[in-house]
């Protein structure tokens, strides 16, 4: 945990940017597996974690704006409980180190909210991302599910997005050291992987680097010979010579911040020439989009240089023709990067994706509805404070590229002959986590292996021990 001044002083930030009210903060609850007793690992949402602290299921936060008071909520467990999970504090003792004072049990809570509507006072809660979530607003506010979402409050979102986005330095120090047990989980990768394993066996040594660690995962992890496609989370392929390997992991602190990282290698100790010229594709976009990094640019613009980068690497070597501009303006260049530049990265490794990308992540301006461009999380200016992932790649999607061949889409700027050879090649894509500082970037952590000099140079290690 932080200090205890550091949760007092974001709850005074957030009660100074709403006029009156009432602010409900619905914590998680264990999810069951299969039965009541099995559950998922425990995480709790990350606002409640961030103005309150607290890292234990079934919990309520609550903030009066016009009294000044700050609650937490909950049933604290019994002896009985005691005999099956070891001691657990009550709620008052927790809250405590957290600079809160007033607490109550779930009926208590009630009582407050039902007074607080009867006297019409205003209620203000995030969107629900959980059904659990939309229970608790059916059972304390009387909000359906149906209607929980569309009653969520939009001053809320705004208030908590554009504080969370701006990390503190005891925030930057964090992530990074999320980020440097990220790197050794791909570093783990390049050194562990080899001809005739199963995918799931580096993706064991992956979580293991987290574990030892005292970290875990910060989402599932993508470790495959099928980067083409962007959430592959099958692990059950063997991976053979030839081959691309592709790791998209992170690891999550004991205090819940993220990595995140993506790295491409070769299932052989060197890359192939054909790897080789799509690997530095992908390569010379990221560098690009890195350079194009400073306040005050929209991130979607930083995108399109991104894009513009890799559309011109795929022109040399005969994927594309026409125009480069061109091909970009009509998103002829998302066949082979159908996705967004990066998103934004702290307490969630898609930081805030919770308040919605329209809400927060483009301040309300509409989205573009172009294939590919459409997928960008973040379309606003960049702000020193920001963290952000920078994660172009180079994908031949099977399917995709017989759905445009088949209607000619873009026929004037993909040479289709070309795409259809490389059909099976896979996906290639780096990426780093990056502080948007007052005059550019700064790459977080230590270094990750990115040219291929560096990972070929890491590749010999899993041959030669």
């Amino acid at each position: 945990m932080f200090q205890k001044s550091t949760y007092q002083q974001r709850r005074d930030h957030l009660r100074k940017q709403l006029d009156e009210g009432i602010i409900l903060f619905v914590g998680n609850d264990e999810s069951p597996m299969n039965y009541a007793d099995n559950p998922f690992h425990f995480r709790q949402d990350s606002t409640f974690l961030y103005y309150f602290g607290v890292d234990k299921p079934e919990l309520y936060a609550l903030m009066d704006i016009d009294a000044g008071k700050d609650f937490i909520f909950g049933d604290d467990f019994t002896v009985e409980d005691f005999v099956w999970m070891g001691y657990q504090p009550p709620i008052r003792e927790l809250s405590s180190e957290f600079g809160v004072e007033n607490t109550g049990n779930l009926k208590e809570l009630k009582a407050y909210l039902d007074k607080a509507r009867q006297q019409g006072r205003a209620i203000h809660f995030l969107p629900p991302y959980r059904p659990e979530h939309e229970l608790k607003l059916w059972r304390m506010l009387e909000i359906s599910p149906e209607e929980s979402e569309s009653r969520s409050s939009l001053p809320l979102i705004q208030a908590i997005g554009e504080q969370r986005i701006i990390k503190s330095k005891e925030e930057i120090a964090e992530i990074e050291k999320a980020v440097n047990i990220s790197v050794d989980m791909h570093l783990a990768a390049m050194h562990t992987a080899k001809p005739g394993m199963k995918e799931y066996e580096v993706m064991a040594r992956i979580h293991e680097v987290a574990l030892e660690n005292g970290a875990n995962l910060a989402f599932p992890i993508i470790a495959t010979i099928h980067g083409e496609f962007l959430h592959n989370h099958y692990h059950g392929n063997t991976i053979n010579s030839g081959d691309l390997f592709l790791v998209d992991a992170g690891a999550e602190t004991d205090m819940h911040y993220a990595g995140d990282l993506s790295s491409t290698f070769p299932v052989d100790p060197t890359f192939t020439q054909e790897q080789k010229e799509i690997f530095n594709v992908a390569l010379k976009a990221h560098e690009g989009a890195l350079q194009a990094l400073t306040p005050g640019k929209n991130f979607r613009e930083v995108h399109l240089e991104a894009a513009r980068n890799l559309a011109e690497g795929m022109k040399e070597l005969g994927f594309m023709k026409g125009n480069t501009d061109d091909a970009v303006q009509a998103g002829a260049h998302a066949l082979f990067f159908p996705c967004g530049l990066g998103h934004l990265m702290g307490l969630d490794a898609h930081d805030m994706e919770n308040l919605g990308e329209q809400n927060f992540g483009y301040l309300g301006q509409p989205k573009s509805k172009q294939f590919g461009l459409k997928s960008l999380r973040l379309g606003r200016e960049l702000k020193p404070g920001f963290v952000i992932t920078i994660e172009p790649g180079v994908y031949f999607s099977p399917q995709l590229i017989d759905d445009w061949k088949s209607t000619g889409k873009h026929a004037d700027f993909i040479n289709y002959d070309k795409v259809e050879a490389y059909k099976n090649f896979g996906g290639t894509r780096n990426e780093e986590n990056v502080l948007i500082t007052p005059d550019g970037y700064r790459i977080l952590g230590k270094q990750k292996p990115k040219t291929i000099e560096q990972v070929e140079k890491e590749r010999q290690k899993a041959f030669n021990g």
